[in-house]
Order: structure tokens, then sequence, then C-alpha cells
């Protein structure tokens, strides 16, 4: 059940990063609907592990993206299904199971009559759309995409673990809307990636991270990180402003996102360090 879950994390993953390298259209969101389904497949697997008591973790093997066409990615793509498609044996969970396979055939189907298209997520053009911008700018931009794509990503699994770890309906709520954030941030800075020739998958999240043994403490170090993440945001904001409207009025966009974010994890440190006392 650990491979099977590890099996599926790496396929919704391979997945989102196809969705994100191919063009606007009908393939697009094909690609981004299958990997929405397949992350729901990975946290079902997961709540299985986790009812029964057995110990899991979010480690996965490297996943190989950089192709030049979209058929060689579905291809892929289709492997990973079809080896997970025998993995499932290990399921007991009958319903979850008849699920998942069921989800399988029609995706495969679709998969392979998906029309083919030209890859250009790895050109390392580092060019947006059609906004000229300076050599300064274009360094911090690239930088940024890089540390807060891996940042979206790692707070999605980080919140995905404690709401699993977790019967409290208020945190759990918050929690899930900060999944949900982070999954409309790495979707943009992921799109944005592939738009400049720097599409790159996420490293591997140590175990450490989100096995989280002091809750309290985890906030607090997130609502700094969060304050961090907006000073990056207007420092960006600032560094394309000159270059582009569109871009800079963006990243405020992030940036007052931010600030809710802040609000809701103050919220869950006010009732968590409430908690912690009463106890």
């Amino acid at each position: 059940m650990n491979r099977l879950l590890q099996m599926a994390h790496e396929l919704w993953l391979a997945t989102l990063m196809g969705s994100f390298m191919a063009k606007d259209g009908e393939n697009k969101r094909l690609l981004n609907e299958f990997s929405d389904i397949f992350y729901r497949h990975h946290n079902w697997i997961e709540n299985d592990l986790f009812s029964k008591n057995i110990e899991y973790d979010y480690n996965r093997d490297n996943i190989p993206i950089k192709v030049d066409k979209l058929s060689v990615l579905l291809r892929n793509i289709i492997d990973r299904i079809n080896q997970i498609e025998l993995a499932l044996c290990v399921c007991d969970d009958k319903e979850l199971k008849a699920r998942i396979e069921h989800d399988f055939e029609y995706i495969k189907y679709t998969l392979q009559n998906m029309p083919d298209e030209d890859i250009n997520a790895f050109n390392m053009q580092r060019k947006y759309k059609n906004i000229e911008l300076s050599q300064e700018a274009t360094d911090a931009l690239t930088l940024f995409l890089f540390e807060e794509s891996y940042k979206e990503y790692e707070l999605i699994m980080i919140y995905n673990y404690l709401k699993v770890h977790s019967s409290d309906c208020f945190i759990n709520r918050i929690f899930d809307i900060m999944i949900q954030e982070s999954f409309f941030h790495l979707r943009s800075f992921g799109e944005m990636m592939a738009e400049m020739g720097i599409l790159g998958v996420p490293r591997v999240i140590h175990k450490s991270l989100y096995q989280v043994e002091d809750v309290v403490k985890f906030l607090k170090d997130g609502i700094e990180e969060e304050i961090g993440a907006k000073e990056q945001c207007k420092e960006l904001s600032d560094a394309v402003a000159k270059d582009s409207v569109e871009l800079a009025k963006f990243f405020d966009f992030i940036n007052y996102q931010e600030s809710y974010h802040i609000d809701l994890m103050k919220q869950a440190l006010e009732y968590y360090t409430k908690k912690v006392a009463d106890e």
C-alpha cells in the first residue's frame, strides 16, 4: 500500500506538470481535471493507510517530464496508470479499487485519443508572453518562480498530511482553504514557468517538514514565511512594474492573497494555543 501511494503521488504530479506544459485549450483542461482526480485517488489511498494505522510518507522517485511532444508524456502517464492497475491488487477496499479502475479506463481512452502538440516548456528562453523584461527583472522572476512553485507544492503536501491526521472540523476547514489556495498559486506559477521554458518538477519533500510534532511552532514559522512571501511579491512587483503593468498587478494580486493566508494561520494558531492550554 505504501508503494501504491507513492505511485499515485507520481502519477498525479506527472499529470499536473503535463497540464502546465500543454497549450491553452482542451488538452490543458482535460489534463488539469485528470490531475485533480489523481490527487483525490492519492488522498483516498492515504486515508485508507491512516485508517489502518499503517505508517507512510510522501517519498517518491524522480519524475522525468522533459519532452518535446505531448504524446511522449501521455504515453508515460498511461504506463504509470498500467503499473498502478497491477498494484491495485493490494487494496482490499473493493469500492475504492473499483472507483480507481473505472476512472483509469476512461482516462486512458481519452489520453490515447488526445491530439499531439509541440512542447516549448523546456526551451530556456525565459520570455513570458510578448513582455520585454530587463535582465534584472527576468532573473528575479525566474528565481521567484522556482522558489515559490516548490513552496506551494510543499504546503499542499504539509496541509494535506495535517488534515488527514486531524479530526477537528475548524482546523481542517483552514487546512482545506490553504490547500486550495496553494493549488491555485502552484498552477499559476507552473504555467508561467512553462511559458518561459523553465518548467521543473518540485523536489521531494523531507518527511520532517510534514510530519509535524509541534503544530503551534509550525504555524508560527508559517506566518513568518507568509510574511516573507508577501515581501518577495512586493519586490517582484516593483522589479517588473516598469516593464509590465500586467505582471506587476498579478504579483500584487498574489501579495494580497498572502495577507488572508496569514490571517487564517493566525486563527489556527490562536485555536491551537488555546487547545494546548486547556489540555
